[in-house]
């Protein structure tokens, strides 16, 4: 969950580049929207409750059903950018986890011809570790919003009190969402955070770019 894990998620925005581009990001407040947005209805509350299902099912000793998660978390990736985002973190992370800190559970996960995500890799970890999940999930969110407001800081631009300020403005959100994945069930996946997608779709010919989506 550490910013200096070895992922390359510093590279990647998640479409605010071009939110900020457009004008819809363009302030500490409207970072803090857009992100709590995400969290409460977006692509964000998808990959808490596939973390919180991987979880469940390593805890479980269900391969068939994990697998069934890693799947349909690698299905709902909705651009390109987002499939590149996904695959190229949770790749890099599955790698350096199985190099320092081994187990079958990775091993596993390395054996299935799908193109993983983080949130099933860190869940699967998480619990192979007998990390609880209401401690978990919590951290995953909280690397994965505090990553993106670092990106927001460097387009916005922002000072770095302002990003410390929307992380912690974020906090009750992130609480709130782990607290609701933890029991969910796959049925309960959807998104209605359009603009995320959209961003990242016209974020594929921005002209001038910093970050990878």
């Amino acid at each position: 969950m550490s910013p200096t894990f070895p992922v390359g998620a510093y590279s990647y925005s998640h479409g605010i580049e071009w939110a900020v581009e457009a004008g819809d990001v363009d302030s500490r407040d409207s970072l803090i929207d857009w992100l709590d947005a995400d969290l409460r209805y977006g692509s964000s509350r998808n990959e808490a409750i596939f973390f919180s299902q991987a979880y469940r099912h390593t805890v479980d000793d269900n391969p068939a059903a994990l697998v069934e998660v890693a799947q349909l978390a690698a299905a709902s990736r909705g651009t390109s950018e987002f499939a590149l985002e996904s695959a190229q973190q949770a790749g890099a992370c599955l790698a350096t986890l199985r190099k320092t800190w081994p187990d079958p559970a990775l091993d596993f996960l390395s054996s299935m011809e799908i193109s993983l995500t983080p949130a099933v890799v860190l869940g699967v970890r998480s619990a192979t570790e007998e990390i609880p999940i209401d401690l978990a999930l919590p951290a995953f969110l909280h690397s994965y919003i505090a990553n993106l407001v670092s990106a927001g800081v460097r387009l916005i631009p922002l000072g770095q009190t302002d990003g410390q300020f929307a992380v912690s403005e974020l906090e009750l959100s992130v609480l709130s969402l782990s607290a609701q994945a933890s029991d969910a069930s796959l049925d309960e996946i959807g998104s209605a955070g359009f603009n995320v997608e959209l961003a990242s779709i016209r974020h594929e010919t921005q002209y001038t770019r910093l970050f990878r989506s």
